[in-house]
């Protein structure tokens, strides 16, 4: 097939990268500019965005000698939301991934089992709860969600996780509306293509990705029970069902309605009281985040914040933390300042955006 043959020179580039801003270079020639906007960037003037990744360079590490520590004495394996992983990192819940990639979440999914990480999978997922956790059964364990004005809704999707296997409940609290990204602006981004002249003409410079997409069934939004509409109808219906006021009560809801299937982590901490707060309703797990960058500009970096979070909730309270994260050493500085986890988003996502073999070189 053509395939094989447009995507041969990103997967060279691939192949030969050494780190993740080499994958983001080979996503960025593949991608579609829209595709590409939408990944890589964030709120306004995105100064959010490069302080994530930033506030990693204000710490340095002061190392031992003489330690006697060898490479077997290394065990990196820790719980993460309830699961036993490999490796204290993991891929985290980003929506629409078949944007990227045809294979979309499927592929992360078997990035994921391949390496032994923790995966939370999007309520804004483009692959079935089925197939991803067919894929992945012993990876694909959490779940990230909003909260829906319909409940009844929103109940039907808790029910899905729990019978394809998911046993961790993330709520996502820092996505009230949508941050103002001036680059999906400028590149004219709408979910699916709308096939302007601007969107053709950059369709041709990227050929690998185009091809991909038009010849594959177009994808949807698939959290939604019997959603068999097209992509643009889903987009609509989300944005009616996202509920901005939710509130203290909805996410105690929430938690009762998961129940005893695991524990609930709230997403989105950046303040040391409402870490307490989240634990004092039932709440198990923080999630120090401020959602990539890409919804409230000048929002502080996640890394700055674990200090605080974790002198809030003390030692004995699982504290995970996304944001910035681009080398194995920001794991370790993270770690080091607090956190249990770290969980990777665009790291990865650069890979699956630069032709699917791409998680895995992530990884």
């Amino acid at each position: 097939t053509i395939m094989p043959i447009l995507d041969a020179p990103y997967q060279r580039g691939v192949r030969n990268a050494v780190n993740i801003d080499d994958l983001q270079a080979v996503a960025e020639r593949r991608a579609h500019a829209m595709v590409y906007g939408y990944l890589a960037g964030g709120a306004d003037a995105e100064r959010s965005l490069r302080r994530s990744v930033a506030a990693f360079n204000d710490v340095e590490l002061r190392h031992a000698v003489l330690h006697g520590v060898g490479h077997n004495d290394m065990d990196m394996r820790t719980t993460i939301l309830g699961h036993e992983a490999q490796l204290p990192f993991f891929v985290t819940s980003c929506a629409g991934q078949r944007m990227f990639h045809a294979d979309g979440e499927v592929a992360t999914a078997k990035a994921a089992k391949k390496h032994g990480c923790f995966m939370a999978l999007s309520q804004l997922t483009t692959s079935t709860f089925e197939e991803v956790s067919q894929t992945a059964p012993d990876n694909a364990k959490g779940l990230q969600l909003y909260v829906w004005r319909d409940r009844v809704l929103l109940k039907e999707v808790l029910d899905r996780a729990k019978e394809c296997g998911f046993t961790a409940l993330i709520l996502t609290a820092d996505f009230s509306w949508v941050g103002n990204r001036e680059r999906e602006t400028k590149t004219g981004f709408t979910v699916p293509p709308s096939y302007s002249v601007q969107q053709c003409v950059d369709a041709a410079r990227s050929p690998a990705w185009t091809f991909d997409f038009m010849s594959r069934v177009p994808y949807g939004y698939k959290a939604v029970p019997d959603a068999d509409f097209p992509a643009e109808s889903l987009v609509d219906f989300i944005a009616q069902q996202m509920k901005p006021e939710f509130d203290w009560k909805d996410a105690e809801w929430l938690c009762q309605e998961w129940g005893d299937t695991g524990p609930v982590a709230l997403k989105g901490v950046a303040r040391g009281e409402d870490a307490k707060r989240w634990l004092d309703i039932g709440g198990k797990v923080i999630w120090v985040s401020n959602h990539g960058g890409r919804q409230l500009e000048s929002s502080v970096a996640p890394f700055d914040v674990l200090p605080e979070v974790r002198k809030a909730v003390g030692p004995d309270v699982e504290v995970i933390m996304d944001g910035g994260v681009r080398r194995g050493i920001d794991v370790v500085k993270a770690l080091a300042r607090g956190a249990d986890s770290v969980a990777c988003g665009r790291a990865y996502l650069y890979g699956l955006a630069a032709g699917g073999y791409g998680p895995r070189a992530a990884g």
